[in-house]
């Protein structure tokens, strides 16, 4: 095998290419990506102000370990019959293998077009440039994204009115409880939060809500998700589902050319799961590589996720699911872990909130338990009193 190309050079395409190299390949790398800039870590754009630009990696470090990086480019099509991308400028590039890590663009629903929207470096310049006291902005969409542009916000002096058409913040991910402590701190620092509230349409100055009342504005942005990238791989008559969809090694229908990241649906846990993480693109770049070399096993990694706002850091391991009870760990007055488990006892999520590091020990023994399908005593796991860790270590 001589010829790799890696389609997306965020999180997961960057590392996917340095995880080859790692695993021995010796052949060509070709990494495309869109944006004119070197590849920079997402999380980051929506947490500070001015923008802070953290490189994935220095340019020399592509060049040491041969990787060609083709910036300010795109893909126009993939051609499966002779094994080869077709790339603007009239290039053409043979592979051997392929790796689709096109990642997500953001969702935007009818009305909304005159809003902003916060994906990329380019995005979040535009936005946070124009940020200053007693500016009003009105943020559509209570979610990681949405809620960390407040907090950059409100530190600025910024006007902040938040608007959720769920019944609570976060309602994808976080359970109620978790949310409430993140409404309360919100409105604490002065962010209007309304929920439960569809919006019609977006104006540049006023934002229209499905009962008809308006929020005045001087900037709007949409954080109401994303869809998957998967407009290349359709083209190329891949099968799509949710993403674009693959196997637990995440090969795509066709066996030479992988999909991943943000752009996959791949099976977890018995299901479909596609996830917008900056650890997992991180995590299915890597096995992606070890696949194309034929060394991977199944992907079995446990979801993790974050989010920082103000002095609070909530994280959740595995997939939250709804209908299902949570355990209350306390590990302080305003620090606490939230678990499920399944009918038969297994742990399948973790979701805790507080300040600074208070619960990372926790969600990372979680994640530990969710891992090797772990049952502890639903007694243990609610006493704050009981070393987690002890009792896993026993388990073992």
């Amino acid at each position: 095998m001589d010829n790799i190309v890696i389609i997306g050079a965020g999180e997961c395409g960057v590392r996917a290419a340095f995880a080859l190299r790692e695993e021995g390949f010796s052949g060509r790398i070709t990494l495309v990506g869109e944006e004119p800039h070197l590849p920079y870590e997402r999380p980051p754009l929506s947490k500070n102000c001015p923008v802070a630009v953290k490189l994935i990696a220095e340019e020399s470090r592509y060049q040491d370990a041969g990787i060609e990086l083709l910036l300010g480019r795109h893909v126009e099509r993939i051609d499966r019959g002779d094994r080869s991308v077709h790339i603007s400028g009239g290039e053409r590039r043979p592979y051997d293998k392929l790796l689709i890590a096109t990642g997500a663009r953001a969702r935007c629903f009818a009305g909304m077009e005159a809003a902003l929207t916060l994906r990329n470096l380019d995005d979040a310049r535009l936005i946070l440039d124009a940020l200053r006291p007693g500016l009003r902005l009105a943020i559509i969409g209570g979610g990681f994204i949405g809620l960390e542009l407040a907090a950059t916000a409100r530190k600025l002096g910024v006007e902040v009115t938040v608007i959720e058409a769920a019944d609570h913040l976060m309602a994808r991910i976080v359970p109620g409880e978790i949310a409430a402590v993140v409404l309360k701190r919100h409105q604490a620092e002065g962010v209007k939060i309304i929920v439960g509230a569809g919006v019609t349409t977006v104006r540049e100055k006023a934002v229209r809500l499905f009962d008809d009342r308006v929020v005045e504005t001087d900037l709007v942005v949409a954080g109401v998700g994303a869809e998957p990238e998967t407009r290349l791989a359709a083209t190329a008559g891949l099968a799509i589902a949710n993403g674009i969809m693959v196997n637990e090694r995440f090969a795509t229908s066709d066996p030479d050319i992988f999909a991943a990241g943000d752009c996959c649906c791949f099976p977890f846990g018995g299901e479909r799961v596609r996830l917008e993480s900056w650890r997992a693109a991180q995590d299915q770049g890597e096995h992606a590589a070890r696949a194309m070399l034929g060394k991977a096993a199944s992907y079995a990694r446990v979801p993790w996720f974050w989010s920082d706002q103000y002095d609070l850091t909530l994280q959740v391991t595995g997939l939250p699911r709804q209908g299902l009870p949570h355990i209350r760990r306390n590990l302080s007055d305003d620090a606490f872990v939230l678990f499920q488990l399944d009918q038969s006892g297994r742990i399948v999520s973790a979701s805790g909130i507080g300040q600074g590091n208070a619960v990372a020990k926790e969600i990372k023994l979680a994640e530990m338990m969710i891992e090797r399908e772990f049952r502890p005593p639903a007694g243990e796991l609610g006493d704050p009193a009981v070393n987690l860790k002890a009792i896993l270590k026993a388990s073992s």
